[in-house]
């Protein structure tokens, strides 16, 4: 199975690529210098971590993106719905309800979910 997951700071920095994308490689260095205090050797190897990832390439000195953040966290709940309940979304809302009451404003946008995915 895929790893769908970002610590904090894997989390930032692939914010500061998915608002910046496509961006050269000294862009994003400068980026994370002024964001995250970091080296350019860091941005290297974070980069070339989540590269390894499929999230993101580097072509040339030119950062692109390959899975977009929407796809990024889509693919991470489907994961954790599957590995915690067992790939039941019903589960998974019964328990999240269970101790957050849904307003009616969440619950009209839930159903319209619903039927637009009949």
């Amino acid at each position: 199975m895929e790893d769908y997951t970002l610590g904090t700071i894997e989390s930032r920095f692939a914010d500061i690529i998915w608002e910046h994308a496509p961006l050269s490689t000294s862009e994003l260095i400068s980026l994370c210098e002024d964001a995250l205090g970091w080296k350019r050797t860091t941005t290297y190897t974070v980069l070339k971590k989540l590269s390894d990832r499929g999230l993101f390439e580097n072509q040339g000195g030119t950062v692109i993106v390959k899975l977009s953040k929407e796809e990024f966290y889509a693919r991470q709940s489907e994961c954790y719905v599957d590995q915690s309940f067992q790939g039941s979304l019903p589960g998974f809302l019964a328990a999240f309800t269970s101790r957050r009451k849904l307003n009616q404003k969440e619950i009209q946008e839930l159903q319209r979910i619903i039927d637009a995915n009949r």
